[in-house]
């Protein structure tokens, strides 16, 4: 499996830095050109756009940086003229499906952040910055960067984004850095963010709307992975100790994927079986990867248990307070714990139950040589084949395994996409 981790750590992200981490990484940089001809092509407002990609070094470190020249008149431009502008744009260039959805969802976000931030009507508003060509540049440039590139079917990870300090000029006026429409982005998408102290605007609204778009997670620490390519992208100015670079980071990992996890572990003596059987499920609603309640004698020989739940490093603190609360336990143990996982591929995938045809999720685990270790049907897809049958769970379980025993090499083709 691919791996990229967008890693805004050392100086925030902005849309021109991405393009540049992006071509330095892969080496991919033509269709930025077609890009720029096609919005000079398409939008009468343009007159002219110079596009030059260059080799430049802040603070020692080597990276690409993308310059943008944009001879440009526009008054007042709507949210809708923007969003047709890109799909023409999109369209032009011939992005796919997917890199197309995923201009539009940046550039919702856009919009939604200065919606929110100036308390206005979207089909009644006047967007400047966002209207302006550079944007359009920065976002469809980068996903057909990356989709050019085979980046797009990566599994993205983002890093916490340093933002910056200070303050700076907008058309709204002066104010402090980070701009209004970065901290409602990340606001709503809940993304933990790190700090350079640094008195400059480093995360741009751009480069946060690309953030939350890209990221499948989010994490503090590089996910285990054999490091294939690590590419920076730099924007305009110079920092005293900081180099003013954006990273971003391409690898894959094998069959066995090794991470950590946290245990959380508490003892109670006074917690009812039915508060216990409502906390189990509730902390598994909530995200816990695992939950074991385990009968045990606690001191001055009262019977009581020992509950434990495993959580993923950026959910621990939440289920922290879950547990309290729902448990009323007053500590928590949390010990933080390595694991080797196999790696394992779930995709829905018709099975004969009954004699019928129901879509199941089956799940396959494979071995470091890629050998199938385990084949298994997902519960809550046979629970519903139970419901409709009207037989039992067992019964059921029992003729979905006898299926995938006979059909094992097709239905191994499927989940595995051979």
């Amino acid at each position: 499996m691919k791996i990229l981790v967008i890693d805004p750590r050392i100086a925030g992200i902005s849309g021109d830095m991405f393009l540049g981490a992006i071509v330095d990484l892969t080496g991919v940089q033509d269709p930025l050109y077609r890009i720029a001809d096609a919005v000079k092509d398409l939008l009468d407002y343009v007159n002219d756009i110079k596009l030059e990609i260059k080799d430049v070094r802040k603070r020692g470190i080597r990276a690409k940086q993308v310059f943008m020249e944009i001879d440009e008149h526009f008054h007042h431009v709507m949210a809708s003229d923007i969003k047709e502008n890109a799909d023409k744009l999109c369209s032009k260039v011939e992005l796919s499906e997917k890199a197309t959805d995923l201009v539009r969802k940046t550039l919702d976000e856009l919009v939604a952040s200065e919606v929110a931030v100036h308390g206005f009507e979207p089909s009644k508003a006047h967007f400047h910055e966002l209207a302006s060509a550079d944007t359009l540049l920065d976002i469809v440039g980068t996903y057909a960067l990356m989709e050019e590139a085979g980046l797009l079917d990566s599994e993205i990870y983002a890093m916490p984004p340093a933002l910056g300090g200070g303050y700076l000029e907008i058309s709204h006026g002066r104010l402090p850095v980070p701009a209004p429409a970065v901290l409602e982005i990340l606001k709503r998408h809940k993304f933990p963010v790190s700090h350079t102290p640094v008195e400059a605007e480093l995360t741009t609204p751009t480069g946060a709307a690309l953030l939350v778009n890209l990221a499948h997670r989010v994490t503090s620490f590089i996910p285990p992975m054999t490091i294939e390519g690590v590419g920076y992208g730099a924007a305009t100015g110079e920092f005293e100790n900081v180099p003013n670079v954006l990273r971003l980071i391409e690898g894959s990992r094998g069959e066995l994927i090794m991470d950590k996890i946290v245990t959380l572990e508490t003892h109670v003596d006074d917690v009812s079986g039915e508060v216990l059987g409502h906390l189990v499920g509730k902390l598994m609603e909530e995200g816990a990867i695992d939950t074991a309640i385990i009968p045990m004698v606690t001191k001055k020989n009262r019977p009581g248990h020992l509950i434990k739940v495993l959580a993923e490093l950026d959910n621990y603190q939440h289920l922290v307070n879950v547990l309290m609360r729902e448990a009323g336990t007053l500590g928590v143990r949390i010990i933080e714990t390595p694991r080797i996982v196999a790696k394992r591929i779930k995709k829905p995938v018709p099975l004969r139950i009954g004699g019928k045809e129901f879509r199941v999720r089956v799940k396959v685990s494979k071995a470091p040589d890629g050998s199938i270790i385990n084949m298994k049907p997902e519960y809550d897809d046979l629970r519903s084949a139970a419901d409709q049958l009207g037989i039992s769970l067992r019964e059921v379980m029992e003729l979905a395994k006898r299926d995938i025993i006979e059909r094992r090499d097709e239905i191994e083709k499927v989940v595995l996409g051979q």
